[in-house]
């Protein structure tokens, strides 16, 4: 898969986006894509290849935080990349727990929708757990 390349400076949320302040099952950075673990209520790394519950992201990480540190996820909103997207693009979670374009998803992966692309610098958010397996 062909995971975006994502510089932690330019992951930017627009006014007005929506978002949850979390606590971080593990180690995660800004522009990771993250998951809510039914265990314990955490922001965890989200992944298209485990299961349909991993896959299920809840939104984008705001900053970098440690296993147990305070950590701010954007639910919906434009957030912006820099200029790394493909205007008109579905970017999913991927199989390393990063950002790729639907169409670079495989077999057995689970399809969880971040967003789409509305120009090459900024992705409009519509999180959606599809629960499909290719």
């Amino acid at each position: 898969m062909a995971d975006l390349t994502i510089t932690a400076a330019n992951v930017i949320a627009a006014d007005g986006y929506g978002y949850r302040d979390m606590v971080a099952g593990e180690a995660v950075t800004r522009g990771a894509p993250v998951y809510e673990k039914a265990a314990d209520g955490k922001a965890w790394l989200a992944s298209c290849e485990s299961t349909s519950a991993i896959a299920a992201a809840i939104g984008i990480c705001l900053n970098d935080a440690a296993a147990s540190q305070p950590v701010r996820v954007m639910t919906s909103g434009t957030l912006a990349f820099g200029a790394i997207l493909t205007a008109g693009t579905t970017y999913c979670v991927s199989a390393s727990g990063k950002i790729c374009p639907q169409v670079d998803l495989a077999t057995s992966d689970f399809v969880m929708r971040l967003g789409i692309a509305t120009s090459t610098g900024n992705l409009v958010l519509s999180v959606y757990a599809t629960g499909v397996e290719l």
